[in-house]
């Protein structure tokens, strides 16, 4: 069973699990392809610099990138970013930056901006950026070592080197944003867009 009623099958272009689970769970039926993009070459292009602008800006340039190769097709971008005042952050290669990444974070607020964008035949139809604020909880270099002792590899495939949905929610004192938005698809203003164009059953 499935929500979607668009013509052709929804695409994401993704390979975030993540995003895949939240459109999943949310009864939309749709075919995951990356889009493979040079993202920081885009940015870099672009003179593109406050974090939520960066998110919108590479959360179209996906969708743009797979609509080329789909005509007929809706598809779904999105991007994330990380920003702790000034300081933007990217996923980390490796436990050692994860570390230290972690070790920034620590006691401190910092912000998620997820941009999505939904592109038909190369034209942007939507898009939009939320934001969350979210507070980590000071951490000493042992609670550090125990949580990439406990979430394992995975730490290198989320920017922050934390994932909410797992272990990363032991690093948190206090949230201000919605779980959609933490998870990198801001899922309540995109459905909604999806409803205005007819495109879902409900």
């Amino acid at each position: 069973m499935t929500l979607w009623r668009g013509e052709n099958p929804l695409i994401l272009a993704s390979q975030s699990h993540a995003r895949q689970t939240l459109l999943a769970h949310a009864g939309i039926a749709f075919e995951a392809m990356p889009a493979n993009i040079d993202e920081r070459g885009i940015q870099a292009r672009s003179g593109v610099s406050a974090p939520g602008d960066i998110a919108r800006l590479l959360a179209e340039a996906k969708a743009l990138a797979v609509s080329s190769r789909r005509a007929g097709h809706v598809v779904i971008g999105a991007d994330q970013t990380l920003a702790l005042g000034q300081r933007l952050f990217s996923k980390p290669n490796g436990r050692a930056q994860a570390a230290e990444q972690l070790r920034a974070l620590a006691g401190k607020t910092h912000e998620l901006f997820s941009g999505v964008a939904v592109a038909l035949d190369d034209r942007v139809m939507y898009a939009h950026v939320a934001v969350a604020r979210l507070t980590m909880r000071p951490l000493s270099e042992n609670d550090i070592a125990a949580y990439l002792d406990a979430a394992g590899d995975i730490v290198t495939s989320s920017v922050g080197a934390y994932q909410l949905e797992r272990f990363g929610v032991h690093l948190f004192e206090h949230i201000d944003g919605d779980h959609f938005t933490i998870l990198g698809l801001p899922l309540l203003p995109l459905i909604g867009f999806l409803r205005s164009q007819s495109w879902l059953a409900i």
